[in-house]
């Protein structure tokens, strides 16, 4: 690893307290409205997903932590192959990706669909807030080089 990329830059926190503030609010309001077990993970793949160290390390530790089988947390890298998700978890997961990896088509229809039908509209606007949340999580630790702590 470059060891530019070991140095952290800034802390949000300290240099723009109330944009970290608002953050922390979304946080706040998906915890409260998105089961636990499927906000982490779904916080979980999207970091996977956007090679977010930090985040990877919060919230495989959280997760073990609430008491989340290991093998789990592990199949998240292969999730549509493993036998581990129920529907409503792969519909979550599926919204996960393609929300994280949103392209120019935006998300199908056939996954908003799904997510919708095993959550309703609310229940959906609700993970799709949860998953916008951990985007913005994960983009501020890459960018501003965050380690997991004790590294």
């Amino acid at each position: 690893m470059d060891q530019n990329h070991s140095r952290a830059r800034i802390s949000v926190n300290q240099v723009a307290p109330e944009a970290y503030k608002a953050v922390l609010g979304l946080e706040q309001y998906v915890r409260g409205h998105v089961d636990a077990t499927l906000l982490h993970l779904i916080k979980l793949r999207a970091s996977m997903v956007n090679g977010c160290s930090y985040c990877v390390d919060m919230h495989s530790t959280e997760a073990l932590k609430d008491g989340i089988d290991g093998r789990k947390l592990f199949a998240l890298a292969a999730w549509r192959e493993g036998p581990f998700f129920d529907a409503r978890e792969r519909a979550a997961l599926a919204l996960t990706d393609d929300v994280t990896h949103l392209g120019r088509d935006g998300v199908p229809d056939a996954v908003w669909d799904e997510a919708v039908a095993q959550f309703g509209e609310e229940g959906t606007g609700n993970i799709l807030v949860a998953i916008a949340t951990i985007n913005v999580w994960n983009r501020i630790a890459i960018t501003t080089r965050s380690q997991p702590p004790g590294v």
